[in-house]
């Protein structure tokens, strides 16, 4: 069984046409809503389950809660212990995984069509009777522990956990939500079971479900998997204020190269100008070598290997990120480029060809993104938590060809701030000091 999963696995990319997908929405007898891609050529289902609050559920006292719990949904649950869940789990060659970020909780689910009952029942009882057994914790926290201190040691770690510090203050934002050792350490087991009670409620509660499966058999499963679950979980903390003053902060730390993590206010995912915003930024700083960064620092000047920016919209805050690194006596110089180059965009804008020549990779580049089951149910739960149409896969390309150099450059001038961005930079930075 488990020799015949992989090859099968393998067929996945067999899918229909990313602009055929067909998405039905499933409400089950019992109320629950779902979103259906229903092929029948393989035997085969991957299921997504996504719970909104992540890790900004935790309490200020107890950073690490959440992404701790998430980590023991697999140490056993019901009668099992880890052991005997792996074993059940691997005779059933289906695959269960669970991951904690800032804003979501997620379950990722595969399995065979022949399977289903049997790897649904297992699901079920992993997040409805997790054990959390005191010899799991003791060695699930020992290795976020280990994380941690390699984390402590890791430039681009310190860089970023500055820097949201300096950007969303006492929100959950502003810090690791892995948590601190110190704060991990402290976690007790009822401090666990407080996390899983927080998190897995049915008001937060999205999902997603790719291949042979009926919206009838879909609504049957979702109803037997999730409607013990309680109707509500813990409230999900207020918007962030984002506080990002310009200047530098610099961070000591021995190493030849600095990291430098630089960033401003962002846009929203809902805001009307977002796509413009999008192409903006693979123009600028997203779109590998032919990014107007990585023509300027890299290729003209040879002052990193890499250099790139990204738009960061979260449920409960947004900014606007850059990363790069460079010898600790050329980092200056790559910041004063790359401050030129934010200010060059904003005040004298894009052109015609850099703007069609960003549509024709974003939108050609767009269907590679839905290879295989488990990556179409992600990003269908991913649209729902964004409160995107149902048909947004099919009209995507076409809101993004509709972004004209009119609405690039006005968005360029309003969104980018060259006076407000802010580097953060982990090294020894030559010719370089902390502003404010």
């Amino acid at each position: 069984m488990i020799r015949f999963l992989a090859p099968l696995i393998g067929l996945l990319i067999a899918l229909p046409a990313w602009a055929e997908i067909k998405i039905q929405e499933v409400t089950s007898p019992g109320g629950i809503r779902a979103w259906l891609v229903e092929d029948h050529s393989i035997p085969f289902t991957a299921l997504e389950l996504r719970f909104r609050g992540g890790t900004s559920l935790d309490d200020p006292d107890k950073r690490g809660a959440v992404y701790l719990m998430s980590g023991l949904l697999e140490e056993g649950a019901g009668d099992m212990d880890s052991r005997t869940y792996a074993r059940a789990l691997e005779s059933l060659a289906a695959s269960i995984g669970y991951r904690a970020t800032d804003d979501s909780v997620a379950i990722s689910a595969q399995f065979l069509t022949e399977n289903r009952d049997d790897a649904v029942e297992l699901l079920r009882t992993t997040i409805q009777q997790p054990r959390f057994d005191q010899d799991a914790i003791d060695r699930v926290r020992a290795q976020v522990l280990s994380g941690l201190r390699s984390e402590q040691t890791d430039p681009n770690d310190i860089a970023g956990e500055a820097f949201a510090k300096m950007a969303y203050g006492d929100h959950p934002y502003g810090s690791n939500g892995k948590g601190s050792i110190d704060s991990v350490s402290a976690l007790t087991r009822d401090d666990i079971i407080d996390a899983y009670k927080g998190v897995f409620a049915k008001d937060r509660l999205y999902v997603g479900a790719v291949g042979d499966i009926t919206p009838e058999e879909l609504g049957a499963l979702l109803d037997n998997l999730l409607s013990d679950l309680p109707e509500t979980g813990k409230p999900i903390p207020g918007n962030a204020e984002v506080t990002i003053p310009g200047g530098v902060t610099v961070v000591e730390f021995d190493t030849p190269q600095s990291v430098a993590l630089f960033g401003q206010k962002g846009i929203d995912r809902d805001d009307p100008d977002f796509f413009a915003a999008y192409i903006l930024n693979h123009i600028i700083g997203g779109g590998g070598f032919e990014s107007r960064l990585m023509q300027e620092v890299r290729e003209k000047r040879g002052l990193t290997y890499g250099v790139g920016t990204y738009l960061v919209p979260k449920d409960l805050a947004s900014v606007y990120l850059g990363s790069v690194s460079s010898a600790n006596d050329r980092i200056a110089q790559a910041i004063e480029v790359i401050g030129d180059e934010w200010r060059r965009a904003a005040t004298e804008g894009l052109t015609q060809k850099e703007l069609d020549d960003a549509k024709t990779y974003l939108t050609g580049a767009y269907p590679l993104r839905f290879d295989g089951n488990a990556q179409i149910a992600g990003i269908m739960v991913g649209m729902q938590m964004e409160d995107l149409p149902i048909d947004y896969i099919a009209t995507r390309n076409d809101k993004v060809n509709a972004v004209t150099l009119d609405e690039v450059n006005r968005v360029a001038a309003e969104l980018l701030d060259p006076d407000g961005l802010h580097f953060v930079v982990v090294g020894k930075p030559e010719g370089l000091e902390t502003t404010n």
